[in-house]
């Protein structure tokens, strides 16, 4: 549905691209320490 593209892209953004004051203005994907899933 269109709700659920929008929020998949927003979620993107705000993960990736979006600045964060309390990261030192880096986005929350670069403080990400279990990308590959390996305790999951």
């Amino acid at each position: 549905t269109a709700r659920t593209q929008a929020l998949s892209r927003w979620l993107h953004l705000y993960n990736h691209h979006r600045s964060h004051t309390s990261l030192g203005g880096q986005p929350p994907m670069t403080r990400v320490n279990n990308v590959t899933g390996v305790h999951n």
